[in-house]
Order: C-alpha cells, then structure tokens, then sequence
C-alpha cells in the first residue's frame, strides 16, 4: 500500500471547520489520488478529510475509527460546515456505509470481531494513544502502541482494507519540540507498516 500526503492544511478556511469552498478544492484534490493507499491527512484538525476519502468508496463497507474522540457531535453551526469533530455523524449518512466501529481503548476490541464481512476503510488518530507513544494538542487516550498495531493487523487479515488515513501530532507552529515530532514520525511508521505490504 503506497503511502501519501493528504495533508490540506495549507487551504484557507479549513483549520477545524471546513468551509463549503474549500471542501470542493479538497474533494478535487482526493479524486486525483488513490483510495486504495495509506493517507496522511496532517493534524486532528483536520481528520473531516476522512470523509473525502469516504465518498470515494462504491462498494458496500465499514468504517473502523480508532479515535479518543467520538467525532460525531453535532455541528456548531448545523450541516452547512464540516468540522473536525462532526464529520462522523456525516459519514453515517453515506448510502453504502454498513456498520461503524469506534475504538477508544483496548476494551473497544471485541466490537471489532463483530464487523460484517466484507471491506473496511480504517481511520485513525493518533490521541487514541498515549502520550509515551504520541504527542498531541488534544486530549489523549491511554493505548498502547502494541495494542493499536495488534488490532489492526487483526483487521487486515480478516478484511480487505480499501483504504487507511492517519491523523493527530503536533505540529511546531503549536509546540511541539524535535523530540515530539521524532516520536510521532517512529509510531506513524509503524502503523504504516502494517499495511505497507497490501
């Protein structure tokens, strides 16, 4: 699985909410890459940009989200603006969207056993980790590196993968030191490698 820069920040009105604008500049830059791939999609700010990928999908399929954050809240300012933290509830709306999985911590695991049979796209952010494994600007979960990994591949032989997005890491413009972005570039390597070879 080839891994990409999906990474979008640099279009104006698109930091947590994503404005109508540049939604579309963001849907014609998706269509131009594969699904089938391991996307980079920059900080949590931006994990509405699964979404995109989503909507590519013409198959029947599930949705597995690792994610300390739901990301299906309500939207501030109703439908007409994607955010960061509502783009689920839109996902769920998709017509060939079967079932949603979301994975907070080791104890989420067995939900995953119950996928219906078939392709799963899988979206993860890095703040499902703890601290000792990533670094983030939001509130962090407590998984362990080894617990994520071991889940995923789980998932992998078990269903084809149509396509992966990562998500989460600070960013030096929000602090984060050489040491904070060594250790997120380490466990984002790792978890590309679970897919590398499909």
């Amino acid at each position: 699985m080839l891994r990409i820069n999906a990474d979008f920040s640099c279009l104006e009105g698109t930091n947590c909410f994503c404005a109508p604008e540049s939604a579309e500049r963001i849907r014609r830059n998706v269509a131009e890459l594969p699904l089938h791939a391991f996307h980079d999609i920059g900080t949590g700010d931006y994990h509405y940009v699964s979404l995109f990928w989503l909507e590519r999908i013409r198959e029947p399929f599930s949705l597995v989200l690792f994610d300390h954050h739901p990301d299906d809240q309500p939207g501030a300012f109703g439908d007409g603006l994607l955010s960061c933290g509502g783009w689920v509830a839109l996902a769920r709306r998709l017509p060939l969207l079967r079932s949603d999985v979301w994975v907070r911590d080791a104890a989420d695991f067995p939900a995953l056993q119950r996928l219906p049979e078939g392709p799963v796209y899988l979206s993860i952010d890095l703040d499902v980790l703890s601290p000792d494994y990533a670094r983030t600007d939001w509130d962090q979960g407590a998984m362990r590196l080894g617990e994520l990994l071991s889940a995923l591949r789980a998932i992998a032989a078990a269903h084809p993968v149509l396509g992966v997005d990562l998500c989460g890491g600070l960013t030096p413009e929000k602090g984060a030191s050489p040491a904070d972005e060594a250790l997120n570039a380490r466990t984002g390597e790792a978890v590309w490698q679970v897919f590398a070879d499909l």
